[in-house]
């Protein structure tokens, strides 16, 4: 008797299971993976918080799943969080970490299950490997660094520019890049050096750059240690004119800092929001201080661009990731930073700005912009 109770349960449990269990859910899903704890917590929580506005703003009253995952700063717990995520059926894209490391690690893996991964990673090689399922939003180094050094050439007249830059993969891949476009104009660093991102003493290595006669600082730091490095030029009264990468662009990094430690100083990023040049981006920037209480970044604007992207070839009809994968590599999308297309490797951004501080103020203003083929 109970045995036979327990298999007309057993074969009743069928008609219940599409109400229990993600998996079975009829929502699409774009998974949100992304470092917020870890060196790059700052930068990923503002991945995260894009992604997350855009997926909360849907288009065409689409009900998006973004279960959010923490991925820290090593490759196998991001590998794990990518294989839990696409273990629901009703994935069709991944919003995947900035990290270069991780992201190298998950190539592999998006590329045997066939799913688009939607990222804001500067590292070069990403794009690089022949794999058609990632998407890079945020401009690439040679994108980025060609604003960062032509500005530096062109507009400060630099000729004997120290280079700093952290060890890291963003770090390592920025250096290559940078070297590549000063040799092109005929310039050699007089001094380079390596951080790790533990560093905190910046006075050592900008005394070695003081003494060996440059006359600028090309900076391709993480926030964190950027803040650090501008704090240390103040304190030695160092006058140097500094121009930094995107790290400096970041709200967080600049509310480590007074307006006065910040004005000989520049950067490159993909975008400003903050400096709000149109009524759509100031749209933007009211909609993310209102859901987030902080103000945006470039990597934020990045996210919530190519999740809207997503989001409208979603809502088009590519509900699968094979279609999404097919929308994502065919289409143009205009979003709030810039127009994305991909370029057939999956770089979707080709443009970037300089931005400069008055002493006065945190905001920026947007001093040059480039177009990078």
């Amino acid at each position: 008797m109970r045995k036979a109770l327990f298999l007309s349960l057993a074969f009743a449990m069928p008609s219940l299971l599409p109400l229990s269990g993600p998996a079975l859910a009829a929502d699409p899903s774009i998974p949100v993976l992304v470092p917020i704890t870890g060196f790059l917590a700052v930068e990923g929580k503002s991945q995260r918080n894009g992604a997350v506005l855009a997926l909360t703003q849907a288009p065409g009253g689409l009900k998006v799943r973004h279960d959010v995952s923490d991925t820290g700063t090593s490759p196998e717990v991001a590998v794990n969080a990518f294989e839990r995520a696409i273990d629901d059926r009703n994935t069709v894209a991944v919003v995947a970490p900035m990290l270069g490391t991780q992201m190298l690690a998950l190539l592999p893996v998006a590329l045997q299950a066939k799913m688009p991964m939607l990222t804001m990673s500067g590292t070069a090689a990403i794009t690089q490997q022949g794999n058609p399922y990632v998407f890079r939003f945020f401009p690439d180094d040679h994108v980025t660094k060609t604003a960062q050094v032509r500005f530096a050439v062109e507009e400060r007249k630099i000729a004997k520019p120290a280079l700093i830059y952290q060890t890291t993969a963003y770090g390592q891949s920025g250096r290559e890049e940078i070297l590549k476009l000063l040799k092109e104009r005929n310039i050699t660093p007089v001094y380079q050096d390596a951080l790790d991102v533990s560093q905190k003493d910046m006075t050592a290595v900008l005394a070695k750059a003081q003494a060996a006669g440059a006359d600028s600082l090309l900076v391709h730091l993480h926030g964190g240690p950027t803040a650090l490095l501008l704090k240390a030029a103040s304190t030695m009264g160092l006058k140097l004119p500094i121009i930094a990468g995107s790290g400096l662009s970041q709200p967080s990094t600049l509310a480590l800092l007074e307006p006065a430690e910040l004005a000989t100083s520049c950067a490159e990023t993909g975008s400003s929001p903050i400096s709000a040049e149109t009524p759509e981006m100031q749209k933007f920037v009211a909609d993310y201080r209102k859901a987030f209480d902080q103000d945006p970044d470039a990597f934020a604007l990045g996210q919530y661009d190519g999740t809207m992207m997503a989001l409208q070839a979603l809502a088009g009809g590519a509900n699968t990731p094979d279609k999404m994968t097919k929308a994502l590599a065919s289409t143009t999308f205009k979003g709030l930073a810039m127009t994305y297309k991909s370029n057939g490797k999956g770089d979707m951004a080709h443009s970037a700005v300089v931005i400069c501080f008055d002493g006065k103020s945190r905001v920026p203003t947007i001093a040059k912009h480039y177009d990078v083929n």
